[in-house]
Parts: structure tokens; C-alpha cells; sequence
């Protein structure tokens, strides 16, 4: 992989600029499945020096919904950028999406569709609290069945990514950058890319390491288990994994700020 250990950006001075943190929450902030009190207290810290947190996450609308006011971070974008929870309630659907019932049905179809393909994918059981996307569980599948999945997506005229958690079906354009970009417009103007970091370790983070839209980039180390399918790297990666990593980057954040 060709990221850089984490205190290359340190010795670099990369972090002195940022002042707001984008990142994904299962594999990333999680220590095993679960949020640590140590993790709390990093991201008090970091609002503590003005830097921003959203959490940009594949999890459910509904899941999310929640979430974005119990923690200390300014908002969380859910579903792979379908939609936005500010820190005080307010919400804005990120995807143009007109009829959300029919929507849902066209997702359903689709699944469907796979189904006949694939007859063992299990529907998740965060579907109902879903708006934009639809997902079903990815433990037991193959590299080879995520790709044909991907093309048959794509036939169907629909988007597809994956996690360490769940499958993702979604509109043709959505991803976590381009909610990322239309977050920052709308609601931070005053944060340009070039100081926002962004953080990840799976497949469905992979638009956040595009040097196009994001210039500095972090991977927990746990990224390093999907070497081979990721066409965009993180430009850097912790020494630890998941949370524990993030934690690493949040105190070296709070240090340089």
C-alpha cells in the first residue's frame, strides 16, 4: 500500500491547518463494535480546540438520527451520503430523491433482482430505518461475489459498495464525498477541503481517500486488510486499528492545533 505512517504527517506539519475531522464511524471510531470512553474524550478535546467532527457513515437514517445529537461532534452524514443530521436536529436529504416510497420500492426490486443471483443474501435488519439506500449483510461473501454484485448493480442502473459490516445498493452518484462536499458548502463554508482530514478503513470510504476531492486522508490501520480493493489510497495510516488508530490521529490533531 503506498500511505504513509501517520508521523510522517506529523513531522510534516500536515495536521497544523485542519479544523475538521470527517470520519466513519464501524471499524473507525468503534473499538470491537463498541464506542470507548476514551474516544469520547478525544472528541471533546477536539471541539474543545475548535475542530469540528462529522461522522460520515454508512449506518441507517434512523440509526444516525440519534446518534448526531448524543455525541460531541457538529453532525453525522448517513447512509454513504444520502442524508445529514446537524448537531441540533436540523436534517437535509443529500440525494435528490422526490417519491421515498417508490424510491424504496425501486431499492426492493433491485434487491430482488440479486437475490435470483445470489439466493443466501440476507436482507439487513436496519432496512426499515433506511431512506436512500438499501443493504444486506456481506459476511459470506467472496471478493468475486462483490464484484459481480457491483456489475449487476450497475446493470440495473444502480451504485453499489461495501463495508466491514454490510452491502450497500444506492443511487448512481452517492458516496461519502460528494455528502462530504455538499455538507461543507452548505453548512461550513468557512472549511475548504484543504483543511479538513478525513478518515476511513473500508471499501465504502474509499471516495473520502481521493486525492481529487481530499488532499489529506487517514486509514486506521485495519485498512490494510483491503490492499488489493482499494483503487484510492489513504495518504496516511495509524499505527493502530480502528478506534484505538483514531484516537492516535485526534491526540496528534489536539497536539499540533
Amino acid at each position: 500500500m503506498s500511505c504513509l505512517p501517520l508521523s510522517e504527517a506529523i513531522a510534516q506539519s500536515r495536521l497544523q491547518s485542519v479544523r475538521l475531522v470527517a470520519t466513519d464511524m464501524d471499524g473507525t471510531l468503534t473499538c470491537n463494535g463498541q464506542l470507548s470512553g476514551e474516544l469520547l474524550e478525544v472528541l471533546e478535546a477536539l471541539r474543545d480546540r475548535a475542530i469540528a467532527t462529522l461522522i460520515v457513515t454508512g449506518r441507517s437514517a434512523g440509526w444516525v438520527n440519534g446518534l448526531s445529537q448524543l455525541l460531541p461532534i457538529a453532525g453525522a452524514i448517513a447512509e454513504n451520503g444520502g442524508i445529514f443530521y446537524a448537531a441540533n436536529g436540523e436534517s437535509t436529504l443529500l440525494t435528490p430523491i422526490v417519491d421515498l416510497p417508490g424510491h424504496r420500492q425501486q431499492l426492493a426490486a433491485v434487491f430482488a433482482e440479486l437475490q435470483r443471483q445470489f439466493p443466501d443474501l440476507c436482507e439487513s435488519s436496519d432496512n426499515p430505518f433506511r431512506l436512500t439506500d438499501w443493504t444486506f449483510d456481506v459476511q459470506g461473501l467472496t471478493t468475486r461475489a462483490l464484484h459481480s454484485l457491483k456489475l449487476r448493480c450497475r446493470e440495473l442502473g444502480w451504485d453499489f459498495t461495501y463495508s466491514s459490516v454490510q452491502c450497500h445498493i444506492r443511487p448512481l452518484g452517492q458516496d461519502k464525498a460528494q455528502g462530504l462536499l455538499s455538507v461543507l458548502s452548505r453548512y461550513f463554508p468557512d472549511h475548504s477541503p484543504d483543511c479538513v482530514v478525513t478518515v476511513g478503513d473500508s471499501p465504502n470510504d474509499e471516495s473520502l481517500f481521493d486525492p481529487h476531492y481530499f488532499q489529506l486522508s487517514v486509514g486506521v490501520a485495519n485498512v490494510l486488510d483491503y490492499t488489493t480493493r482499494l483503487t484510492h489510497q489513504p495518504a496516511y495510516v495509524t499505527g493502530q486499528p480502528e478506534g484505538w488508530g483514531f484516537c492516535e490521529l485526534a491526540r496528534a490533531l489536539v497536539a499540533s492545533d
